[in-house]
């Protein structure tokens, strides 16, 4: 009686049965877990699964971009400010970029009004949102013509003024009053370094808001993220607005370089706020 031999399998067929063997037997035994395991568990174990991946797809307020490299060492990009000055610092860099209407914006224009400066983009996954709410919160709530907030993106270029103008309308913002400004990256690190004291990359910044009085002067910063340090912001804005445009003035305050021009690191101050 001839013998019937079963024809050789090659090794792509034995890997693609054991494939589909490993495959239908996964399946069974996902079959029987999902008849076996209780509903408590099965639903347990969906809601570790979805936020396993929340966690691998939000990555924080950083996109991941190549950065604009700074023409100073790290170690002198720009000196963190302290809750509070004990005495004014110099004069903040004269600058002129782009609001949100397209407009130029001089911070000349900022002279005799007490401001806070901050560093946000538009596509920031979600501390920028909270970052901006807690300077709408306080516009509010310190309701005076002379108080300003000046807010620069690190995004400029996809943070077109169009972009900013409906960003801002997410917080109601009176654009007297709050400037969402872009412009050239170069010019807005500059600004953010030396300053408002704050990191700046593209997609990359703090969460704190500086307060400069009228004469343009840095006087402390506080994280915009927490409430209590919020509160001191409130209170460090509510003193500067309290002084006389005038005060302090006896002696010449130092010349204001171009936004492009080199300046000098600031002086350290200890007890900065993290």
């Amino acid at each position: 009686m001839p013998r019937v031999t079963a024809p050789a399998m090659s090794p792509h067929s034995a890997a693609a049965s054991c494939h589909v063997a490993r495959s239908t037997s996964g399946r069974v035994a996902s079959r029987r877990w999902s008849l076996v395991a209780p509903p408590f568990v099965r639903t347990v174990g969906m809601a570790l699964l979805m936020a396993l991946l929340v966690v691998l797809l939000s990555g924080g307020c950083r996109e991941q971009r190549p950065s604009v490299v700074s023409t100073k060492p790290a170690s002198e990009a720009f000196t963190p400010v302290p809750a509070k000055l004990d005495e004014p610092g110099v004069r903040a860099t004269d600058f002129v970029l782009t609001d949100q209407s397209g407009e130029a914006f001089d911070s000349r224009s900022l002279a005799g009004k007490v401001w806070v400066g901050s560093v946000f983009f538009a596509n920031c996954p979600g501390p920028c949102f909270r970052e901006n709410q807690a300077l709408a919160d306080i516009l509010r709530e310190i309701d005076s013509p002379d108080l300003v907030v000046v807010s620069l993106t690190c995004d400029p270029d996809n943070d077109t003024p169009e972009v900013l103008r409906r960003y801002a309308d997410r917080f109601d913002a009176d654009l007297s009053r709050w400037k969402f400004l872009t412009g050239d990256m170069a010019t807005i690190k500059t600004i953010a370094n030396e300053s408002f004291r704050l990191p700046a990359e593209v997609g990359v910044h703090s969460e704190r808001g500086v307060v400069f009085d009228r004469q343009g002067r840095l006087r402390g910063g506080f994280h915009l993220l927490q409430a209590d340090r919020v509160d001191l912001l409130k209170k460090l804005v509510r003193e500067v607005l309290d002084e006389s445009n005038g005060e302090s003035t006896d002696e010449p305050l130092p010349a204001t370089p171009a936004a492009d021009a080199p300046s000098a690191a600031p002086s350290t101050s200890a007890g900065a706020d993290r």
